[in-house]
């Protein structure tokens, strides 16, 4: 069974919370008992001492990668600390980190997305209903054999061979954004290294055994290797 592992982001507006404690003390346990009943373990805890109107969240940006690279749920311990500006939902949702909410565990990364879905949805209908007329002019022609109705449209693609080739640039812009995606990823990375090079690790199997040590999991949220410390510092170095 795969663990559960957590990454814990608190905010607080004042500094004067900050140094108290106030609030800081009720989110914490909040998330404590939210871990305890489903099993997970908090493996990391970022604070923020900042107002919910502004977007500058360094914190909530290092609470963000360490979820990534260790394959953990953001949680959060109340919505409302999260943020009241657009910008925060942007950021978490566009961050592909999954989260939750203590006081309301359905809002999690689906309902971030919820306007995606919907306008996926809307996409879907469309081509359903493309799907569902072209059946209906194919059935009429099959009956009928009337083709040159004025009502009967020609079926398939008139322009097949620049069909392809759009499809080829479709095809390559996917590749890109995989590309990108992995890009990005190794940088995720590349402190880490780092700084476990720093710290006196020197093969790739030491590194390797480090980053497992630090839960920190490749690509596929799978153990290190040396070989894929390998492929990560090619990436790295070809960027």
């Amino acid at each position: 069974m795969k663990e559960f592992k957590l990454v814990a982001y608190m905010r607080v507006s004042t500094q004067k919370q900050g140094r108290s404690g106030l609030g800081l003390e009720a989110q914490r346990a909040d998330i404590e008992k939210f871990a305890l009943g489903r099993g997970g373990r908090i493996v990391a805890e970022f604070t923020e001492v900042e107002s919910g109107k502004n977007s500058e969240r360094g914190e909530l940006l290092k609470a963000i990668r360490h979820a990534k690279i260790t394959g953990a749920t953001l949680v959060i311990a109340k919505l409302d600390r999260l943020s009241r500006s657009a910008s925060f939902t942007l950021t978490l949702r566009d961050s592909g980190v999954k989260f939750l909410c203590c006081d309301m565990p359905e809002a999690n990364d689906l309902t971030i997305g919820v306007l995606a879905v919907v306008a996926q949805a809307e996409a879907e209908a469309i081509s359903r209903r493309t799907r569902d007329a072209l059946g209906a002019a194919r059935k009429r022609i099959a009956e009928t054999g009337q083709r040159s109705r004025p009502e009967i449209k020609r079926l398939g693609n008139p322009n097949g061979a620049e069909a392809l080739r759009r499809a080829q640039k479709g095809n390559a812009a996917a590749v890109a954004c995989i590309r990108h995606s992995a890009d990005q990823r190794a940088k995720d990375l590349e402190s880490e290294i780092r700084a476990i090079r720093e710290g006196g690790a020197v093969t790739l199997a030491a590194i390797a055994s480090e980053l497992n040590r630090r839960e920190i999991v490749t690509p596929r949220g799978r153990k290190w290797h040396a070989s894929s410390v390998a492929n990560l510092e090619r990436r790295l170095k070809a960027q």
